[in-house]
């Protein structure tokens, strides 16, 4: 089908363009990014007032599967990534079994393409079961399209064995993502250790639970010489590390979720598991150098950590509950609510942050919109405003603290691969 994109603000990062255009897209592929409006086409959608962007692209998603799917699906969790906006989904390791080997990359892949709405590339653990013991095929599964390693949910807490697996992501040529949580400081942790876990008398996870093992990582990878991406930082000393590993011409990159930038642990109104997510919301400081690091160009990515849990997990005490809240279907409100509208984010910033540095980090062609390019595309209305409502989610998770919170940006129009896979109605 050709699609006629007329009259949107096209912003994209790698040409540095932010104008009014009209986009035709021809064969699955951007035909024309100064269309007329004359062109005939099956299609034609009126972007006028709308971001036209690169399609989203999310380095940090669960989608349970397999294993977990009484929590999501490969094709819940695409039809959420496409309702929110992404085009692009990277599934952590953290299934049951493991996504450890070349045969689970191979797996999830087959799935994806017969169940998902948007593109899936799979993260492979580091570690076999991600047990911690034992190296997975790392070499294998970056054959097999891994598109990165981690042993998200939990740290490699040997370092030796995680210095190799770090060298070996750098002979594969893919890059180490890093859940910094050293395991022997968290304990019992379950909230922020601040006035809330005090007020709640829950015990508390520290900030130096992230920044020891940020410290860790930073230096094993500048001795392994491998690609290191920090997932979900939520510590002004993670955003000040960072900076001084990139002045230093280091390959660090890093994320922040929309939670850890839009929400502060001040505002957890008591034991509610809506709110329990790892690394925890963290102090008004925190969020404010999270901000400040985004604005900065420190930290280079928006990422969601979506998180599906089913409702009975999440009715459960804060102590007894899992981690984690979903966010694929709330990012896009939430960065233009809190970063876009505050002033600390361009519009073009944004789809920086949201694709066009997350294709630079898994190093894939994709987070542009240039002639010839495969036209992935993310159409979003700035300007409407709307009451999250998580009976409209597509996730089988509706764990959220932004339930009935108030935001600004609409997603309209995702296009896969120059197919629409979501459209609002």
């Amino acid at each position: 089908m050709d699609i006629l994109i007329l009259n949107g603000r096209v912003l994209d990062p790698s040409t540095h363009t932010d104008e009014v255009k009209s986009i035709l897209v021809k064969d699955g592929k951007i035909a024309d990014v100064n269309a007329s409006e004359d062109i005939k086409a099956d299609r034609v959608i009126d972007a006028s007032g709308c971001y036209v962007m690169p399609g989203l692209i999310d380095l940090h998603v669960h989608l349970r599967d397999p294993g977990q799917e009484y929590k999501e699906t490969i094709q819940t969790g695409t039809l959420a990534a496409a309702h929110g906006g992404y085009t692009t989904v990277c599934p952590m390791p953290n299934t049951t079994p493991s996504t450890d080997c070349p045969q689970m990359i191979r797996l999830v892949k087959e799935k994806a393409e017969k169940e998902g709405a948007v593109n899936v590339l799979p993260v492979g653990a580091i570690t076999l079961g991600q047990a911690g013991k034992e190296l997975a095929d790392i070499e294998g599964m970056a054959a097999s399209g891994a598109i990165a390693v981690s042993e998200d949910g939990k740290s490699v807490m040997n370092t030796a064995l995680y210095f190799e697996g770090m060298k070996q992501a750098a002979k594969a040529g893919i890059p180490v993502l890093a859940h910094c949580e050293d395991k022997d400081l968290v304990g019992k942790g379950c909230l922020n250790a601040g006035p809330k876990a005090e007020e709640l008398g829950f015990a508390g996870i520290s900030n130096a639970v992230e920044d020891v093992i940020v410290a860790r990582d930073i230096i094993l990878a500048k001795e392994a010489g491998c690609r290191l991406h920090l997932c979900h930082c939520s510590t002004k000393d993670s955003v000040l590390m960072v900076k001084v590993a990139k002045e230093q011409g280091l390959p660090v990159t890093a994320e922040v979720c929309p939670h850890h930038f839009a929400m502060t642990e001040d505002e957890i109104p008591g034991d509610d598991a809506n709110y329990k997510m790892n690394p925890p919301l963290r102090s008004k400081a925190d969020v404010q150098a999270l901000k400040e690091g985004l604005r900065d160009g420190i930290m280079d990515v928006i990422s969601t950590d979506h998180a599906p849990h089913h409702a009975d997990e999440k009715k459960k005490s804060i102590p007894d509950a899992p981690f984690g809240i979903v966010g694929s279907e709330t990012a896009v409100a939430l960065t233009i609510t809190h970063l876009v509208n505050e002033g600390y984010l361009t519009p073009l910033q944004m789809a920086e942050k949201m694709s066009y540095n997350p294709a630079k980090v898994i190093g894939i062609d994709r987070g542009t919109l240039q002639e010839g390019k495969v036209a992935d595309i993310t159409i979003i209305d700035p300007a409407e405003e709307y009451v999250i409502d998580v009976n409209t989610f597509c996730s089988k998770g509706h764990n959220t603290p932004f339930a009935g919170h108030k935001v600004k940006g609409r997603v309209k129009y995702t296009l896969v691969n120059g197919t629409i896979a979501y459209e609002y109605h």
